[in-house]
């Protein structure tokens, strides 16, 4: 992961949990990804903490949780996470990592 400038420490700081979202989306549809994306309100037929992107693509399963730069996973958040690392590949994902590449960079790889 690349160090980030004055200036994108200052955009992550900014980047709300909702921009974060669609900029992954947007990435992640762009190369052949299947999303799932779970809004802020709970729908239908899901439950508390379950996270944020649901990604698949070639066999390879991601969920990611996403987090303002200060934010943390919430207990329930944090149950799911856990539990999911048992079968899939598990990320919490902030501002900082997309501005770095490294959001990209896990979505590019495996094609």
């Amino acid at each position: 992961m690349l160090e980030l400038t004055t200036a994108q420490h200052t955009v992550a700081k900014a980047m709300r949990e909702k921009e974060l979202s669609q900029l992954i989306f947007d990435a992640a549809r762009k190369l052949g990804w299947l999303v799932a994306r779970y809004p802020t309100w709970r729908p239908t037929g899901t439950v508390a903490g379950f996270p944020d992107l649901v990604l698949l693509r070639n066999g390879r399963l991601i969920f990611a949780e996403l987090k303002s730069e200060k934010g943390e996973p919430i207990p329930a958040q944090q149950e799911w996470l856990d539990a999911l690392r048992e079968v899939a590949t598990v990320y919490v994902w902030k501002p900082r990592n997309w501005l770095s590449g490294e959001i990209a960079e896990i979505l590019g790889g495996d094609r």
